[in-house]
């Protein structure tokens, strides 16, 4: 996703590791709002806190997308539900 298509209000979609168990991943709503510390700059919104939009992060514009790429880089069988 190009991150400089991304407007206030966006809602998307993370792919989000255990930062205690890096086996454990899942996909996770969030929200593009106003960087807190930045005014000029958006932040993804993401479990209460702010993040700054870097292409560190695995964001998608759908569910959909998200989990199609869940499915290819963790690579899960289709039928198979996160």
């Amino acid at each position: 996703m190009n991150l400089n298509d991304l407007q206030k209000g966006d809602t998307v979609y993370v792919i989000s590791r255990n930062p205690h168990t890096q086996t454990v991943a899942q996909i996770q709503e969030a929200e593009i709002v106003d960087n807190p510390d930045h005014p000029e700059k958006l932040s993804l919104f993401l479990f209460e806190e702010h993040f700054p939009l870097t292409e560190e992060y695995a964001i998608y514009s759908s569910f959909e997308e998200a989990e199609q790429m869940y499915h290819h880089y963790f690579q899960i069988n289709e039928n198979e539900t996160l």
